[in-house]
């Protein structure tokens, strides 16, 4: 992780900059950036045009993408699939992922610093699999959270440092009409589910009183729709009033809306990044945290790209960028977004 002394969003045509600024000693400045969904499936499309590419990664993710997300003090994904040789795939299930360990290289290459693996295909492969996974990850000193190899270390906060401050990161899913991905007991590996909100909370209330901020990232909604579930409504706030300072979705391979409660914001889903071959809106998330002793502001900002044919390409054009800023807010509760793709609750909103 780098850990540039402070950074501000300026507007500049035709991407956002980040650039840099004296801080007073007391003062903190850092940004975390998260993405949706990758797949590294060995036998699905990303993969396979991937390893055709000469430049690998490099040339499914487009460069102004890779920037951000490796200027970022914390970069986070959700991880959607395994990383192991072993296992079979769970039977009755349409579709299964799991990627030669050798891979865990994409996401050092991209700058990841953490993943979720509280999600619907991390044990796809089984028990054996998902340890490996966890194996691969720690290998390669990317943490994770979300999952565990008992429900004490899937419940587990995630901390991180940055500038001084400490970021909690936490994870749950509810993501399956029929439950084939495991919760975690005291003695089986597996996922924290949030069905039930309890444990959930109570992880969240926990990250809140050892961390300055916590992210609460949640594996829910409905596939390729752009209508919230009531449930995502409700929760969602739940997440915030236990403590969350931000709630970021996925699950619905599509973007979905967001919303501004008391004053914190949740972003319901960030969709594919890079994930298939559809051709569907995409974008990173980045969180602007700043401050002193006295203040903190959060600056939620939008870095707009769009999924086609198994790439992931920056909306560099001025009218393409609008339009995706158009079509978050149109399926928004309460936000507007600048044409810098600064995400603020709207004039008529309501927190």
């Amino acid at each position: 992780m780098t850990h540039p002394e402070a950074e501000d969003f300026i507007p500049v045509s035709p991407a956002p900059e980040i650039i840099t600024e004296e801080l007073d000693d007391t003062g903190f400045d850092f940004t975390v950036c998260f993405a949706g969904d990758i797949n590294l499936d060995e036998n699905w499309c990303t993969t396979q045009y991937m390893s055709a590419q000469p430049n690998g990664i490099y040339d499914c993710i487009s460069e102004e993408l890779v920037g951000f997300m490796k200027d970022a003090d914390i970069m986070c994904l959700n991880n959607e699939f395994s990383y192991s040789t072993q296992g079979k795939p769970l039977e009755g299930k349409a579709y299964t992922f799991r990627a030669d360990p050798e891979r865990v290289e994409v996401l050092q290459q991209l700058g990841v610093d953490a993943v979720t693996l509280a999600n619907n295909h991390v044990y796809d492969y089984g028990k054996e699999a998902m340890l490996d996974t966890f194996a691969v990850l720690e290998g390669a000193g990317i943490p994770y959270f979300g999952a565990g190899d008992t429900l004490q270390r899937a419940m587990e906060p995630l901390y991180l440092e940055a500038d001084g401050k400490t970021i909690a990161l936490v994870a749950a899913s509810r993501a399956e009409k029929y439950k084939m991905t495991p919760q975690a007991t005291d003695v089986e590996p597996g996922i924290l589910r949030c069905y039930d909100t309890e444990l959930f909370l109570q992880v969240i209330k926990e990250a809140k009183e050892h961390a300055d901020f916590c992210i609460a990232f949640v594996h829910w909604g409905t596939e390729y729709s752009y209508d919230l579930e009531q449930v995502q409504l409700d929760t969602g706030k739940e997440y915030l009033d236990a403590g969350a300072d931000v709630v970021i979705g996925a699950h619905s391979h599509c973007l979905q809306g967001m919303e501004y409660y008391n004053g914190k914001p949740i972003i319901y889903s960030l969709g594919n990044y890079w994930f298939n071959e559809k051709t569907l809106d995409t974008m990173l998330l980045l969180l602007h945290f700043s401050g002193d002793d006295s203040e903190t502001q959060l600056a939620v900002q939008v870095i707009p790209a769009v999924q086609s044919g198994c790439q992931t390409t920056y909306a560099s054009e001025f009218c393409e960028q609008r339009r995706i800023y158009d079509f978050l807010e149109s399926i928004s509760v309460n936000v507007e977004i600048s044409d810098e793709g600064i995400v603020t609750i709207s004039d008529d909103g309501n927190y």
